[in-house]
Formats: C-alpha cells, structure tokens, sequence
C-alpha cells in the first residue's frame, strides 16, 4: 500500500514539474530597456509574440497613456515639447555655480493629440529638491507656446538641474511629465 502511494506521489510530482518546466519555456522574461534604462517590469514572450508593460514605457518615454475599458483599448499620446530658457533675450544652457539669475522658460508645444486643462514647469537641483517655476490651468490642444513669467533661482551647487513640463489631462487627474531639459551649474 505505501509502494502505490509513493507511485502515484511520484507520478503527480513528475506531471507537475514537467508542466511548470513547459510553462516557464513556453513564457519568457523579456529584459526591456528604453533609452538606456532597464524597466522594472520585465516583459514577456510567448507563441512569437513580446507582451510589455505599457505604463511603464508610456512614463519612461513622458507620453501620456488613457486606457478606454468599453473598447478594451490603450492610447500613448507622446506630445512634442521643446523647452528654451532665457536670461533677458539670451538663451542659456549652462550657468556658474552660486550664480542667482532670473529668466524664463519657452515651451512650443506640437502634435498634442489630446486637450490639456493645465501645464506645470518646475526645476530640480542635483540633490532631487523640486520647486515649482509656474503652474497654471489653460485650455489648450494640438499646439500652443507657453512662457513662464520670470523666475529667480539660485544654482547653489555645481551639477546637473532638470527643468521639467508637466501636463494634466483634466484637473482631477496626475500631474504628467512631458518633457525635461538639463542645465548645468559648473564651478568657475
């Protein structure tokens, strides 16, 4: 009586891992990088076919992703944002560290697939620290500049400082980054 018990143990044991062995060739993790950063999400392949996590990619790629549950269906909306800041009539990428300037921020905005009720600008110094530059609600869509009043800002420390767009969809939804552009504070 203990040979059929151990028999048949053994023999659900052995039909089981031979169907986890057949599920995990049958699908794979798939490393999945965008624009140089690994996601944290793998994705996955199967029958031919690369299934991937799209919230994921929509944020790394700073689109916009809606999802309409009646239709079963994901849109990516990836709006064309070019950012210019001026100090005065001058444009400027890099700066001295310490330097305290004021300027603004140009934003031309295309190909925005969707209407928007408010933008946001902001800037990040190198130690993640975020202030706000500007923040108002519009009504836009397809494309439109914008321009922040002027701004005073102090680049305190040498290093990497992200001026960041944001979107918001409707007023109840996330602030969504868009775009970013980098200045530089270098010791003198």
């Amino acid at each position: 009586m203990k040979f059929r018990k151990l028999l048949i143990l053994l023999l659900v044991m052995s039909l089981w891992g031979g169907t986890m062995l057949f599920a995990d060739a049958a699908v794979q993790k798939v490393r999945v990088i965008v624009n140089g950063s690994e996601l944290d999400d793998a994705g996955l392949f199967t029958e031919g076919k690369t299934y991937l996590p799209i919230r994921q990619i929509a944020a790394t790629m700073q689109a916009f992703i809606s999802w309409d549950e009646s239709a079963k269906k994901v849109t990516v909306h990836k709006p064309n944002v070019h950012m210019f800041l001026f100090q005065d009539n001058t444009i400027f990428g890099n700066v001295t560290k310490g330097n305290r300037i004021t300027f603004k921020v140009f934003a031309q905005i295309d190909n925005l697939l969707t209407d928007v009720s408010a933008v946001k600008v902001s800037i990040v110094d190198p130690d993640g620290k975020e202030e706000v530059i500007q923040s108002e609600k519009v009504n836009k869509n397809d494309n439109f500049w914008y321009r922040t009043d002027d701004f005073t800002y102090t680049f305190s420390s040498a290093g990497k400082y992200t001026i960041r767009f944001y979107m918001k969809v409707n007023a109840s939804d996330d602030w969504k980054q868009i775009s970013e552009k980098t200045v530089t504070a270098k010791s003198s």
